[in-house]
């Protein structure tokens, strides 16, 4: 199997490119940058090439730039699964809520037993599929523009949109519609429902504006009281604009363990 270092040096030298070649080349990206660490030393590219020694980020962008070849390719070629980023991620039990970065051509495989690994619980802000959806591209709610969207997962004990929204459903979230509507729908399916962050993390709801606070309301069947915040203190993460999810019959929500929404307290 070819080495990460031959496949360099087989492109350099297809490229007709001296060792010269490059370092002067790497010299004046250094330079463009400002930042001497772009900069590819004749003994060093002998290392890489010959010796396996594994280049620096910055020189794997130089690298990149010289041959024309793709910088994600390349770290494949030393090993790094960029593509499974996301995947790995949910393999750290991060206690908090919080968002995932994806690719657009992502296609990840998330762990299937996570239950004492990371707490699923409570709805997330994040980019790629999670526990419930395996292996699919992120092109499962259609063919939805990726610098337009964003994903959202519904906690698996959030019942505060139930049953618009169930628990673990995964939502898509147009982050260009941030306003909040205060009419033109005309049933509960209509109106619009937000993915809004806060401190205290992420919440999912009917949203309106009232004296300068934020009121995130549940599904009235949730038995689940608003959320209140200041509305400085809220980011408007978009409107669900589509949802997947699972339509199990079997679980039932248990008002003991529902997901009660934390409220700013008064001033």
């Amino acid at each position: 199997m070819e080495r990460p270092g031959e496949k360099l040096k087989r492109l350099r030298n297809r490229l007709k490119l001296t060792y010269r070649d490059v370092e002067k080349a790497s010299q004046q990206i250094a330079a463009r940058r400002g930042n001497d660490e772009f900069a590819i030393a004749l003994s060093r590219l002998a290392d890489i090439e010959n010796q396996q020694t594994v280049p620096t980020i910055y020189r794997i962008y130089t690298l990149s730039v010289i041959y024309r070849i793709d910088y994600l390719e390349v770290l494949h070629w030393y090993g790094v699964p960029v593509e499974l980023i996301a995947g790995d991620a949910l393999g750290i039990g991060l206690k908090e809520t919080h968002p995932v970065l994806f690719t657009a051509d992502a296609a990840v495989t998330v762990p299937q037993a996570l239950e004492n690994q990371i707490d699923l619980n409570q709805t997330t802000f994040l980019s790629h599929i999670l526990r419930r959806w395996g292996k699919l591209g992120l092109s499962f709610l259609g063919s939805s523009d990726l610098r337009q969207h964003r994903y959202g997962f519904i906690g698996l004990e959030d019942w505060s949109m139930y049953p618009v929204l169930h628990p673990g459903a995964l939502v898509l979230i147009d982050h260009n519609q941030r306003k909040i509507a205060t009419g033109g729908w005309t049933s509960e399916v209509d109106r619009p429902i937000y993915f809004v962050e806060h401190r205290d993390g992420y919440f999912c709801g009917w949203c309106a504006l009232s004296g300068g606070r934020l009121i995130v309301e549940p599904h009235p069947a949730s038995h689940i009281p608003p959320a209140i915040f200041e509305a400085r203190d809220t980011d408007i993460i978009g409107r669900v604009t589509g949802v997947a999810m699972l339509l199990d019959s079997r679980k039932r929500r248990h008002v003991r363990g529902a997901a009660t929404p934390a409220t700013s307290p008064d001033p």
